[in-house]
């Protein structure tokens, strides 16, 4: 059989691959909306979808049946587009479960999307050095690519942890694990191994650190969650000194599911980005090397840590946005309405 024939077949079977995996994802996200709650005395009066969860549902297939024409303008802004959409359905589908929902408090949302900027472009500021990854068709005139750059950079944190903040509601809030409660010793540990991770790529040789890109989407988690749970800011270690590993679990599904739709729609889109880091570049699916993906399940872990601790550096108690939340905290749990509420960090 021809090499190139073969390849060919290899290439499209990926791709096949990554559209089922997509597939999925949008499926799991339709069945945790659509989900019952769960039978208890607490469990709030079952609710319908709202209105406004359609209208964006209808704005994805429109967005979808345009890019498939190639309408300039949104295959342009594509990813800014259908993530602004993405983003009110999966915020419907949280306010079916709660009665409350993210987009119901304007000031900490906007301050989310407003942090989802700057959180982004430190990673962006190690693949200045690191050259994991480019954008090509992106707009050539400077405000037009600032502004959608600026535009899509914002519905990275927002989607990570609504769609986090849904399987929460959806059932995972309810997991149980036995208590861990790490030593001081270990958690000197953790913050060591972090600060290591996230330093060791940029001061290695270049043609070396590109190889370690990987340690960067893994390394802020253990730097920073054992100044989060100290300063009593939301993290994963105090959830699991509680035994409620559930957080921990739908960010770490959240970054799966974004990832597989993040390169779904990237793939199509005429402004995209494409990797180049020197690893599995035979092997990918969209433009991802399979192996990438590995690193979105973690990359949204150390969101969720740098949000918080760059939130309390940064801004009063009562702006600081409080998703995925975590009723169990707060004391919430007997309530399920009051469990996306407006909770601040300093709270927690």
């Amino acid at each position: 059989m021809d090499a190139g024939f073969t390849i060919e077949i290899e290439m499209r079977a990926l791709v096949a691959f990554g559209i089922s995996a997509a597939a999925v994802s949008g499926a799991v996200l339709a069945w945790a909306a659509a989900r019952r709650p769960a039978a208890s005395s607490a469990a709030p009066p079952r609710r319908r979808y709202p209105t406004y969860g359609w209208v964006a549902v209808a704005a994805i297939a429109v967005l979808e049946a345009l890019l498939a024409l190639r309408t300039p303008w949104v295959t342009t802004f594509f990813t800014a587009l259908i993530w602004t959409a993405f983003i009110p359905a999966v915020d419907a589908g949280i306010y079916r479960h709660r009665g409350d929902s993210p987009l119901h408090h304007a000031a900490p949302f906007t301050v989310l999307c407003l942090l989802s900027v700057p959180i982004w472009l430190a990673f962006e500021a190690y693949n200045v050095r690191l050259q994991n990854w480019r954008y090509v068709g992106v707009p050539a005139h400077g405000a037009l690519f600032v502004l959608g750059g600026a535009w899509a950079f914002a519905t990275i944190l927002p989607g990570l942890f609504l769609v986090a903040d849904l399987l929460l509601a959806a059932g995972l809030e309810q997991t149980r694990c036995p208590a861990w409660n790490p030593s001081a010793g270990a958690r000197w540990g953790m913050a060591v191994v972090g600060a290591l991770l996230v330093t060791a790529p940029v001061v290695l040789p270049v043609q070396i650190g590109r190889y370690g890109f990987g340690a960067v989407w893994v390394g802020f988690a253990p730097l920073l969650e054992p100044l989060a749970d100290r300063l009593g800011l939301p993290s994963v270690l105090g959830d699991l000194r509680a035994g409620r590993p559930g957080r921990l679990y739908a960010l770490l599904a959240s970054g799966g599911i974004c990832g597989f739709l993040w390169e779904f729609w990237n793939y199509w889109a005429a402004a995209r980005w494409e990797y180049i880091f020197p690893l599995g570049q035979h092997l990918k699916v969209f433009a991802m090397p399979l192996p990438g993906f590995l690193g979105f399940p973690p990359f949204a872990l150390e969101c969720f840590t740098m949000t918080a601790v760059v939130a309390w550096l940064l801004l009063p108690a009562g702006l600081r946005p409080g998703w995925p939340a975590a009723p169990w905290v707060t004391g919430a749990a007997a309530d399920p309405r009051a469990a996306a509420a407006d909770l601040p960090l300093a709270s927690r």
